[in-house]
């Protein structure tokens, strides 16, 4: 009898975790396209929230209006960088284009410079002269090079485009999530400590929040800043497509690798077309956004936190690698935040939290 009555509660035990596991698993489903949007509205939210706070004492206390305005700006602040940069793409690809209809593209003739460039100086060098002397010639010889190269760029400009409209989609959410801050903090806690105690619900949860702001402000602020200074000296040196190259700057930026990587090229371009006083002014200004996070970083990143930049690295070029442009972002915040959290476990949960 109570062998019968022990098979019957197993078998009603796992028809109830089996249904439990298909309805967690359809949940994930439905909302699997949603998770990186709102994993970095979540991280926006938590990152601007000391800014927000002062906007709302601005406008009288009122959360709701201070977070209409919030999304409003943001949304400007994303919006309008974007539309310069997809412009500058698109006017430069169709100048490209026109001239090339109309036999009148030209080539400017590489600097003997070019050559002593380490391991590629001697390829660009070839390529370059030959492009610049016989252009159609050169096309036909490099078409299978250029033809990857096309859809490299078709493939990283759709990406771009996706990207931007997740940002939208994550300011959003961030808007609605600083509208709705003690509710949040107040879940955050609770699953915390569900998950260890309730002495460290609260430490594991500030942990986090400083973690995200720290890196937020440490890295893609960082990343943000030399971003833009790089655009203005390219917008002033006329630099054609300066827009996909301020996007090669920021993702240099954000995976920790120095800018100059990047904007050495666009030199050696401003070298070959421009005076040489004018040219050695933007070499210099470019070398000084490679140097800045030597002091940007000490004054964003930390504030309590110590995070090998190996994560943070890993991080970017993980997520990037997973979700595209966005998890660029998100990628380099997830990761430092689980092993901060994971630091913190290892250490027996004694967490020490300072407040920045």
């Amino acid at each position: 009898m109570k062998s019968n009555e022990f098979t019957s509660n197993a078998i009603e035990a796992a028809i109830r975790l089996g249904l439990l596991f298909m309805l967690a698993i359809w949940c994930f489903e439905i909302i699997k396209p949603f998770v990186v949007p709102v994993v970095w509205g979540l991280i926006i939210a938590v990152a601007i929230y000391p800014l927000f706070i002062k906007l709302k004492s601005v406008l009288g206390g009122r959360n709701k209006l201070a977070a209409i305005i919030y999304t409003i700006i943001a949304l400007a602040i994303l919006i309008t960088p974007s539309v310069m940069i997809s412009n500058s793409i698109i006017d430069t690809s169709s100048v490209i284009t026109e001239r090339y209809q109309q036999g009148a593209l030209e080539i400017p003739p590489v600097n003997e410079s070019v050559k002593e460039w380490p391991l590629i100086g001697e390829k660009i060098y070839n390529a370059w002269s030959m492009a610049s002397q016989d252009l159609e010639q050169s096309m036909k010889t490099y078409e299978p090079q250029l033809k990857k190269a096309g859809e490299t760029i078709v493939a990283i400009a759709a990406g771009v485009g996706g990207g931007v409209l997740q940002f939208i989609l994550s300011i959003i959410i961030s808007g609605i999530l600083l509208a709705n801050t003690s509710g949040a903090y107040e879940v955050t806690i609770k699953i915390f400590s569900r998950l260890t105690t309730d002495e460290q619900g609260k430490a594991y949860a500030d942990l986090s929040k400083l973690t995200i702001r720290s890196v937020a402000q440490g890295v893609l602020g960082v990343a943000m800043i030399q971003a833009v200074l790089s655009a203005l000296g390219m917008i002033v040196m006329d630099v054609p497509g300066w827009g996909l190259w301020t996007f090669f700057v920021l993702v240099a930026a954000i995976a920790q690798l120095p800018p100059i990587l990047v904007l050495g090229f666009v030199s050696a371009y401003v070298f070959s077309v421009a005076e040489s006083t004018p040219a050695v002014i933007f070499l210099v200004y470019c070398l000084l956004i490679s140097a800045s996070d030597g002091f940007l970083k000490p004054l964003f990143l930390g504030r309590g936190m110590d995070t090998p930049m190996l994560v943070i690295l890993l991080g970017a070029i993980g997520g990037m690698m997973l979700s595209g442009i966005i998890g660029l972002f998100v990628g380099a915040i997830i990761l430092a935040l689980g092993y901060e959290l994971f630091m913190a476990w290892l250490n027996n949960g004694k967490i020490v939290v300072e407040e920045s």
